[in-house]
């Protein structure tokens, strides 16, 4: 062989080396939230990256060693809270990728394995650091300027962004349809005197199950109620179902599977381990305590009761598993699969928005009714409740289930005496307390 032949052919060797160890990034996937925006770069193999932040202007550099774009960058719109611009050049045997910002941001990354539907995947988070601290000076306004409040509903639309949930056979997809009951959900108890709802997820973009009991914890919800649509490997499964947190197993086995099912979702939008706080010891000493658990079973029971109007329910009882979205220390929480998408006449009824608005009730019925029974202290709620005399009843027996004093039972109701008469009806006073 010739030296000019040979040279061709190491010159071809390297060339398709080269190519073999190239790391093809396959598109970016945009999902902004209102206090975050997530860049998910979809890559052909396990990459070799570095991060880092520049000033004057604001932006934000990725290297991708050996990367090469096979897709366009997607355009950034105006209206985007966080990014101006997004574009990429070659220096070398990098892909260099710059996010053009708008205002500073706390970047977070890591990198995703293949999963379902999902090949290897970077994940960049940038959160909007002025945003949140906002978000908590308003917050801490709020505390203070009404002692009196509302009964706070978290009202959670399970998946989102690029975790789309189970898919029905017509194509619907979990995300859609649970977040038109969350939102029908609200207007609910929106329009109830001494309630207000709060959406964990306003849009279509992903939040950890994490993220999402952190969330519920900052709005100070005094409940949480997570809505989901799952799919099962027998279509002809159907029915509602309504579940809380276990602390030992699951009470059957589709509860067990269910639960693994819908834990499994942060291992596809995945967790950056940069935000690990204390939170998991204060779950698991609160797991000692019993009246978080109580209040949960009480109200997914009246939950499931309101369900029952609307067709046969799955289980009959409230089930129990380890739901990861259910494990606030101290916010009760039931999580609630509306139907089985993967039923067929289930599916079509998912997405008529009478059947939806009909979901919505039934879950709003029961949130409402026991909270009603079980107001909060310092709500508006705790100031209207009446008590019916029962035969039975007794002055102390009513003020200790109330935890209100005999004395303030007398003063507020004119009573002289401790005798009750049946079927009179005795206004509770309100038992605020401090927030020392």
């Amino acid at each position: 062989m010739s030296l000019k032949r040979l040279c061709i052919t190491a010159c071809l060797l390297l060339s398709f080396c080269g190519q073999a160890w190239a790391v093809d990034v396959l598109g970016v996937r945009m999902w902004p939230a209102p206090d975050n925006t997530r860049l998910v770069f979809d890559v052909s193999a396990p990459i070799e990256y570095s991060i880092f932040a520049l000033n004057d202007p604001d932006r934000i550099v990725i290297d991708i060693n050996g990367g090469q774009l096979r897709r366009a960058l997607p355009k950034i719109t105006s209206d985007s809270r966080l990014l101006r611009d997004i574009r990429s050049s070659l220096r070398g045997d990098e892909l260099r990728i710059v996010l053009d910002l708008k205002r500073k941001v706390d970047p977070k990354n890591f990198v995703l394995k293949p999963y379902q539907d999902y090949g290897h995947r970077l994940v960049i988070d940038l959160y909007d650091a002025d945003h949140r601290q906002k978000k908590v000076i308003t917050a801490k306004k709020s505390a203070r300027r009404h002692p009196v409040r509302d009964v706070v509903i978290a009202v959670d639309a399970g998946h989102g962004g690029e975790d789309s949930g189970a898919r029905g056979r017509k194509g619907t997809r979990e995300k859609v349809v649970v977040m038109q009951i969350a939102r029908k959900l609200a207007r609910m108890i929106n329009k109830q005197p001494g309630m207000k709802a709060v959406l964990i997820r306003k849009g279509d973009y992903y939040i950890s199950l994490r993220r999402r009991v952190k969330k519920a914890r900052f709005y100070k919800a005094d409940f949480l109620v997570s809505i989901h649509a799952d799919a099962f490997r027998d279509r002809r499964t159907k029915g509602a179902s309504v579940y809380a947190l276990s602390r030992r197993g699951a009470s059957s086995e589709a509860a067990r599977w269910l639960a693994e099912r819908e834990n499994a979702a942060d291992l596809l939008g995945g967790v950056s381990l940069d935000d690990k706080d204390n939170l998991l010891a204060s779950v698991l000493l609160d797991l000692s305590q019993t009246a978080t658990l109580e209040a949960s079973m009480g109200v997914g029971q009246k939950v499931l009761n309101n369900l029952k109007g609307l067709g046969k329910v799955h289980k009959k009882r409230v089930q129990q598993a380890g739901f990861a979205v259910l494990k606030s220390p101290n916010i009760p929480s039931v999580l609630v699969e509306t139907a089985f998408i993967s039923n067929p006449k289930e599916e079509r009824k998912l997405r008529t928005a009478k059947h939806q608005r009909a979901i919505a009730r039934s879950i709003f019925r029961g949130i409402r009714d026991y909270f009603a029974q079980n107001p909060p202290p310092n709500t508006l709620m705790a100031m209207n409740r009446r008590h019916k005399i029962a035969r039975g009843d007794t002055l102390s027996q009513i003020a200790q289930r109330y935890h209100v004093s005999v004395d303030n039972l007398r003063q507020i109701n004119g009573l002289r005496s401790d005798r009750l008469i049946i079927g009179a009806v005795l206004q509770i006073p309100v038992a605020i307390t401090s927030d020392s």
